[in-house]
């Protein structure tokens, strides 16, 4: 550092005092510690490697200094200037009663006395990578997840709040023994979505927080008493076991109506580990665990050759969740392991701030040191240990007291320089694990290199090129982007885990839920959206209990319910969100982009909704597939990619503002009307789906009724349900005028014949339903409208109000039929001939039966409507063939049914082939041949239950029980 800034190591440019990044080229400036040398990152507070305060000022570190062409590119993405949707922690610490304590002092003693304390906040925060939003006077406020997301962000913040609150306790014990007031802080956490936005210049940009989350932990700071820390359950959630805490029941929160559940954070709790933290929590232990048998069986190949002095090291690969280290407990807590020292150890994600981290862990599990042992109990068990072992190793003592922070003062370790102490300590560890070895046999089980510092790394590089005499095995597990320098030693195998395959994913389910019949879509619907990823399974199914969805014991649970979306568990999101995090940032919005397309991917709908060049997408592509969030589904006829996890597809659209995720829906829509203009009807779905979240009302109203209608030929008549709804809300949310009233009457038609296939035409709700529809088309005057609705009213007298109803409703529909309709005209005759037919009297039904042929080609190319229920012509043959066994002719009967069923056979329609074949049953049953009457009575259940044509189907019921009993099984 020099009188005009800051010098870049790499390029020699002078930089700013402020600056974090060399303006000139863009690397990482350090500070020079005056002790021992090493270079530290702009904005450390202390010397990684001594613990030197550094020559730097406070500054709040909210403030994140980047280089020029990288803000330009921040800049340039909206994504980063708009802001995002996040799931973070928020902590508020300040001084309580800091009015009353700096009354009437001088401003440089009060500001001598607040310094210290708002140094430990920041330190605390700083330790575990937070960071620290406002400096307010005599508090801060800090997150903890942004502006990059951290998986483990409420215990990241939990560890802040303790480290702070013991500093300051120490503070206020010197303040009182040097006769001062003693002071103490009070701390309050919440755990939650906030909106995460940056603002200022190109080359200083602040992350601001918004939202309740904030609200809510400035609340729990307040609430608390000075000296201690509160939290919600929210931020318990996702930190239990990693912390122990006092239940402080529910308490009132201004600004909220109901309680909040409080807790008082008390200190560490037992689990280092996500693996521990389940066990802690899991009232039945861990679950079972299933699908790994070829890999335990190449663990203990690598153990039976590292017995005979042949050490190995395995590495375990596989993304977050898998079960690596479910793995290596399995292995080590096995019958395999008896007669091994075993010594586990692991990086934290916050590690690489803190060198040694896991090689402390280690050294502290090998000499037996615990959490009350004082500096001079850890010497004697060092020493003691050590010189046992072996009395050769005595040099070895101070590197590792050292290491332990136990180091004797004036020990000659002082005088060496810092490179001399890394050899020292690499050596010492090594010489100490080597000699275990040759007296009994050593598994070292090294978890999460991904996070490893580079002190520790250097330790195993130098211990792994002494493994291969020695009897040890090393286990070591990785996420795909960490890396290690052994893959192609002789004596090193790499393990690729892979989520469990659906066999093994329904065996874990079934120790988790049972195997109860109402839980068999649920499970379904978990395997899909996790990909078998066994904790994003375990954390699903944690997440359905609590929120009441399951009841029962664990592998005995039923279905409280019905479920139609599992909810992603926070704790799985901030997995997936700190994936996503780690990509470059425009990697990151293509895959947001993508992720507002959908699950699947069409390479040309991206490409021209991100308007980027061809070849610059597919390298961005290749990125994303090479990180694993995308992979090629089709290659033919058109390329389209689809995300691995149905939940990293979520993650990462929920990550995107609303302003931004409607941009980009109308953008998709825009581009989908482009690309597929000449086969537009065949994206309706998807039209609507991006014309409803782009805020399209007119489109969305437009593209909802086509994929209605769609629906209604299909007789999906759920789906069509829940299109028309979607449409008649939003013109129901507009100005009304005319044309939004005559659009609303075209959607109310096709909702009713929606409504009559959902709840049956003799439901009360479909005929109330119609009875208002016909009032409003009288009152539009509109004639269109009016017959379709009159129709549907007439079908709901039929089946339920009565026959003279329906045939009055039926005279009208004859009356107001449009001469020029054809197809108006043949569903007033459907109308009548079905009606005459109820009311026995065939030979007037027959009347009308014989106009169909006469009406049927023209009225099927008129109106979409005349196939939306069911087909006319069809009809016509059905019940005809009752009109013919009424009227005394059995071989007219039966030839006309059959023709019926034919004819519905090739039209392949769901509802038509449901009624062809229960005319058919009945003509059947009633000509004495129950074996042919008990196939269309079972086609017709058959059909009707594939397609949730609910009325149909307990007609079937009522059928195939009349058969059966007449068969003599009753």
């Amino acid at each position: 550092m020099t009188a005009a800034g800051i010098e870049c190591a790499g390029c020699n440019a002078i930089n700013s005092a402020g600056a974090r990044f060399c303006s000139a080229c863009g690397q990482a400036l350090t500070l020079s510690c005056t002790r021992c040398g090493c270079g530290n990152a702009r904005g450390a507070r202390f010397c990684d490697q001594c613990g030197v305060a550094l020559p730097s000022s406070i500054t709040p570190a909210a403030t994140v200094a980047v280089p020029r062409h990288l803000a330009q590119r921040i800049l340039e993405s909206r994504g980063a200037i708009e802001g995002e949707r996040k799931q973070v922690s928020v902590l508020f610490a300040d001084l309580k009663g800091s009015m009353a304590l700096l009354a009437g002092r001088d401003p440089e003693e009060a500001r001598a006395m607040l310094d210290p304390l708002l140094e430990i906040m920041m330190e605390a925060v700083h330790h575990v990578e937070g960071t620290v939003n406002q400096v307010m006077g005599d508090g801060i406020m800090a997150l903890f997840g942004a502006p990059l997301a951290h998986e483990d962000h409420a215990v990241r913040a939990c560890y802040a709040a303790l480290r702070m609150q013991a500093s300051v306790a120490r503070l206020s014990d010197a303040q009182r023994r040097a006769g001062a007031v003693p002071v103490q802080i009070r701390v309050g956490i919440h755990s939650g979505e906030v909106i995460v936005r940056a603002i200022g210049s190109d080359l200083r940009m602040d992350y601001s927080a918004i939202g309740q989350t904030t609200h809510l932990a400035a609340r729990m700071e307040q609430l608390a008493v000075p000296g201690t820390t509160l939290i919600t359950a929210d931020t318990l959630v996702l930190a239990e076991g990693y912390v122990a805490v006092e239940p402080l029941g529910p308490m009132r929160v201004a600004g909220l109506e109901q309680p909040v559940p409080v807790y008082q954070l008390i200190g560490a709790g037992p689990a280092r580990t996500r693996l521990q933290a389940r066990a802690t929590r899991a009232a039945g232990g861990l679950s079972s665990f299933v699908g790994r048998a070829s890999e335990l069986e190449t663990l203990s190949r690598a153990l039976d050759a590292a017995g005979q002095a042949r050490g190995q090291i395995v590495s375990v690969v596989g993304e977050a969740g898998v079960g690596k280290s479910r793995l290596f407990h399995e292995f080590v807590h096995s019958q395999r392991t008896q007669g091994w020292l075993v010594l586990e150890a692991g990086s934290v994600s916050y590690g690489k701030a803190t060198g040694y981290g896991p090689v402390i862990d280690l050294l502290k599990s090998y000499f037996g040191i615990e959490q009350r042992d004082d500096p001079r109990r850890m010497r004697e068990r060092i020493t003691g240990k050590l010189l046992a072992l072996d009395r050769t190793l005595e040099p070895s003592l101070p590197a590792l007291l050292a290491l332990l922070e136990v180091l004797p003062e004036a020990s000659p370790w002082e005088g060496l320089d810092p490179g001399q102490r890394k050899r020292a300590i690499q050596d010492a560890v090594k010489r100490l694990v080597l000699r275990e070895s040759q007296l009994q046999p050593v598994v070292l089980v090294f978890e999460d290199l991904h996070w490893v510092d580079a002190e520790s790394q250097a330790v195993l590089d130098a211990l792994v090129e002494s493994i291969p005499a020695a009897k040890l095995l090393l286990l070591v597990n990785m996420r795909p982007e960490g890396q290690h320098s052994w893959g192609q030693k002789s004596y090193c195998r790499q393990l690729r885990l892979d989520p469990l395959p659906p066999e093994s994913a329904d065996e874990l389910l079934d120790a988790l839920l049972g195997a109860a019949p109402d839980l068999q879509r649920i499970r379904r619907q978990l395997i899909e959206r996790t990909e078998g990823n066994p904790f994003f399974l375990e954390e699903c199914v944690r997440t359905l209990i609590e929120t009441g969805a399951l009841f029962g014991e664990r592998g005995a649970h039923r279905l409280a319910h019905s479920v139609e979306t599992v909810q992603i568990p926070a704790t799985v999101q901030v997995i997936l969100a700190a994936r996503i995090d780690r990509l470059a940032p425009e990697d990151k919005h293509l895959l947001q982009a993508a992720a507002v397309i959908g699950k699947d991917v069409p390479f040309e709908l991206l490409r021209a909704t991100s308007e980027l060049d061809p070849d610059v997408l597919r390298a961005m592509l290749a990125r994303l597939q090479a990180a694993e969030f995308l992979f090629e589904a089709t290659l033919f006829p058109d390329l389209e990619y689809t995300f691995k996890h149905a939940l990293t597809h979520e993650v990462a659209y929920a990550g995107l503002l609303t302003n931004r995720r409607q941009e980009l829906h109308a953008r998709v829509v825009s581009a989908i009307e482009t690309t597929h203009a000449e086969r537009i009807g065949e994206y309706a779905e998807r039209l609507a789906h991006h014309a409803v979240r782009g805020g399209l009302n007119d489109k969305a109203v437009e593209y909802l009724n086509e994929s209605g209608t769609k629906a209604l030929m299909r007789s999906g008549y759920r789906e069509a349900m829940g299109f028309f709804e979607q449409a008649l809300g939003i013109v129901d949310s507009q100005a009304q005028s005319s044309q939004a009233f005559l659009r609303m009457l075209e959607i109310r038609t096709g909702m009713g014949l929606a409504l009559a296939g959902v709840n049956g035409p003799h439901s009360p709700e479909t005929r109330d339903f119609y009875r208002r529809s016909v009032a409003l088309s009288d009152h539009a005057g509109d004639g269109s409208e009016r017959f379709p609705n009159l129709w549907g009213l007439w079908n709901c007298h039929l089946f339920g109000t009565g026959l003279d109803s329906a045939h009055e409703a039926a005279m009208q529909l004859i009356a107001g039929a449009d001469p020029n309709d054809a197809y108006q005209r043949l569903e007033a005759h459907h109308a009548m001939w079905t009606t005459k037919i109820n009311m026995g009297r065939p030979r007037e039904a027959i009347e009308h039966l014989d106009r169909v042929d006469e009406l049927y080609g023209a009225a099927e190319q008129s109106h979409w409507r005349t196939y939306a229920y069911h087909d006319n012509r069809v009809c016509s043959r059905s019940m005809g063939a009752i009109a013919h066994w009424s009227l005394g002719y059995p071989d007219r009967a039966r030839h006309s049914a059959n023709e019926g069923v034919e004819l519905a056979r090739r039209l392949d329609h769901p509802l038509t082939i449901v009624i062809a074949a229960m005319s058919a049953a009945l003509v059947f049953y009633h000509c004495g041949d129950l074996d042919a009457a008990m196939h269309h009575a079972q086609t017709q259940r058959r059909v009707a239950t594939e397609h949730a044509i609910i009325p149909w189907r307990e007609r079937a019921a009522v059928s195939l029980g009349r058969i059966v009993a007449e068969q003599g099984r009753i």
